[in-house]
């Protein structure tokens, strides 16, 4: 599943493949603790969480992975260290298997972009 038609993350939870729904289900709840203030929305086919209007994050089941995007550009360089292990495009850090998601990781960018408003890319 590249793009979901689903109208909310319920629906797109719904929709994915059953050994993904653990992680993917966990990846939300993380954004809903962490990003208070944020309003959980689908954009492009794939759950995101909005400040103002903008997605900061977003996360997908794709063909052969787990994508996380951080659309922070700060927050990625603030935690360039600790990405630089990770298999990471421009904005999307994707984890191959459900049990490789770092929930650590995660939670500490999260937390990051939380503090503040940002630019994003």
């Amino acid at each position: 599943m590249v793009q979901s038609a689903a109208k909310d993350v319920d629906g797109y939870l719904a929709e994915v493949p059953e050994a993904r729904k653990e992680a993917l289900a966990r990846l939300r709840q993380l954004c809903r603790v962490e990003l208070t203030g944020f309003d959980e929305v689908m954009a492009y086919g794939m759950p995101a969480y909005e400040r103002d209007g903008t997605a900061e994050i977003a996360f997908a089941s794709q063909k052969q992975y787990i994508s996380f995007y951080l659309m922070r550009v700060d927050v990625r360089e603030a935690f360039e260290e600790r990405l630089s292990g990770q298999d990471m495009g421009k904005g999307c850090l994707r984890f191959r298997k459900p049990e490789a998601v770092d929930f650590d990781l995660v939670r500490d960018l999260l937390r990051a972009i939380a503090r503040r408003p940002g630019e994003v890319c």
